[in-house]
């Protein structure tokens, strides 16, 4: 006996959305990635600590490394941008964020469709990836 179902294979519209949007984010990433790569390893940017000193942090882990390069956690490496070895975080935030922007563009779709529980799923993951990309949900470190 042949059983068939009617579940449909075609993706929604926010599934489309969210795939389109990480898809953008993903290739803006990996492109700003690339040219912050080519900054410092060509030497364009100076680095915050000089490539010849480097391997010399190699041994210690995070919390030694960052008190003995005086570099404070967090986001305060938006503020080292200017340096050839933070540049790239700059790609590394982006990929690590697309997440929450994809979330929260689909939750108009879900609202319009009355899909009321994966409505709440998308803006709680938006709520908790922002807290805990802004430091407010800290652990470890």
């Amino acid at each position: 006996m042949e059983n068939k179902s009617n579940t449909s294979l075609e993706a929604t519209p926010e599934q489309l959305l969210y795939a389109k949007i990480l898809e953008f984010g993903m290739f803006i990433g990996l492109l700003i990635l690339l040219i912050t790569f080519v900054l410092y390893a060509f030497g364009i940017m100076d680095p915050y600590i000089p490539v010849d000193k480097i391997s010399g942090y190699w041994h210690m882990n995070v919390h030694d490394y960052l008190e003995h390069a005086k570099i404070q956690d967090g986001w305060a490496w938006v503020g080292m941008v200017k340096y050839g070895d933070f540049v790239n975080f700059i790609g590394i935030a982006i990929l690590a964020g697309v997440t929450i922007i994809c979330y929260a563009a689909i939750v108009p779709t879900l609202l319009k469709n009355k899909d009321t529980v994966y409505s709440i799923i998308a803006i709680l993951e938006v709520i908790v990836l922002t807290a805990a990309a802004s430091g407010i949900i800290a652990v470890g470190h």
